[in-house]
């Protein structure tokens, strides 16, 4: 089971180019500059001296925590949204922030078992399982959900039809790294399960560790040469098996689940404008080919946070994501949320890695 203490998972990798380091700060401004971030994850207002002062714990005069500030703000770590306002964290401050001083957090016994249950793959295809992983993930998290979803195009290991009724077959699939897909076909009127048993034995004897792909010119080009050998019924119902299974898609695909979660958190419409171009972005294969590389590359959680990261231009953004492997240990997809920079980051972060965990298991 993951550590449900303050330590990080395994790995968490924060993906930026900031120089910057949390050790250039002394006690009391890394304090004041803790309590800063912290008082605008849970509220998301400017916080000024007086309210540090009256916090407690600092034993500093609003003076002081001012100059404090004052250093802070030239740094890049800090700004004023407005002369008389408050200081917020910069992008910049918040990376020093997770990188530095972040503790992380556990997740609770529920939210563990609403994870596994929503993954539970018991009757469901993958894609369903993860669609209902990256729900669960949003309600959690009270963010967006996403997640890249594997290439359905496999080497197969098995191949089964089963009759369900009259005129409907299940079809079941197995693949060489232990996915499971069920697809139900149009079966030819009168099929008797013989013909099911010779579809499945015909499929076996050709496909096994061969895509859908690479076999179904072969076969059915066999299959128009050899109808006289072959039951006219059991080809129709290869026939109508392959058909079904390449209209599969053969690309990974974006699931992005709970935006009406992420837009709780706007307030001003500059940031509804960043959060459309954000999903213009994530819409497109490039950027989930790149979010996917990205996340092979790192290990454990990734963390990306506003404008300065490889990945997205787009600046009043987070995202934490990270990646599952298949039975091989391959990453084969990832997992995570999109929110305001104004991120719980103690609280989600080991819930992403403990969700990207219970998908691997899925998968192994």
């Amino acid at each position: 089971m993951p550590d449900t203490g303050t330590s990080k998972p395994a790995s968490v990798k924060l993906a930026t180019a900031d120089t910057f380091a949390i050790g250039e700060l002394n006690e009391r401004s890394r304090e004041i500059f803790r309590m800063i971030v912290e008082a605008y994850v849970e509220t998301g207002e400017p916080v000024g001296s007086r309210t540090l002062a009256r916090r407690g714990g600092l034993e500093l005069s609003p003076a002081t925590i001012r100059n404090v500030m004052a250093d802070l703000e030239e740094q890049g770590l800090l700004f004023a949204p407005h002369t008389s306002a408050g200081r917020l964290p910069t992008e910049t401050g918040l990376r020093l922030f997770v990188n530095g001083l972040l503790e992380l957090g556990g997740i609770s016994e529920d939210e563990r078992r609403n994870i596994e249950v929503q993954c539970a793959a018991a009757g469901k295809s993958l894609p369903q399982a993860l669609e209902q992983a990256t729900s669960a993930l949003a309600g959690l998290s009270h963010c967006a959900g996403l997640v890249i979803a594997p290439k359905t195009e496999r080497a197969l290991k098995h191949v089964e039809f089963v009759p369900l009724a009259p005129g409907r077959a299940l079809v079941v699939l197995v693949t060489e790294d232990g996915l499971v897909e069920n697809r139900i076909i149009d079966s030819p009127t009168g099929t008797l399960p013989s013909s099911m048993t010779a579809a499945s034995n015909y499929l076996n004897a050709r496909m096994v560790g061969r895509t859908i792909d690479e076999s179904r010119a072969a076969i059915l080009a066999e299959i128009a040469q050899r109808k006289g050998e072959i039951d006219e019924l059991t080809a129709k119902l290869i026939s109508a098996g392959l058909a079904s299974w390449s209209g599969s898609p053969s690309e990974s695909a974006l699931i992005v689940r709970g935006q009406a979660k992420l837009l709780e958190d706007v307030t001003a419409l500059a940031d509804l404008e960043r959060l459309r171009a954000l999903f213009e972005m994530l819409e497109t294969k490039e950027a989930m080919v790149r979010l996917l590389d990205a996340t092979r590359a790192g290990e454990g959680v990734q963390i990306y946070i506003g404008a300065a990261t490889p990945l997205f231009g787009v600046t009043g953004c987070s995202m934490i994501v990270a990646p599952y492997s298949n039975s091989r240990e391959q990453v084969v997809g990832a997992i995570g949320v999109i929110g305001p920079t104004r991120l719980n980051y103690a609280r989600i972060i080991p819930m992403v890695d403990y969700t990207a965990k219970v998908i691997g298991r899925l998968m192994g």
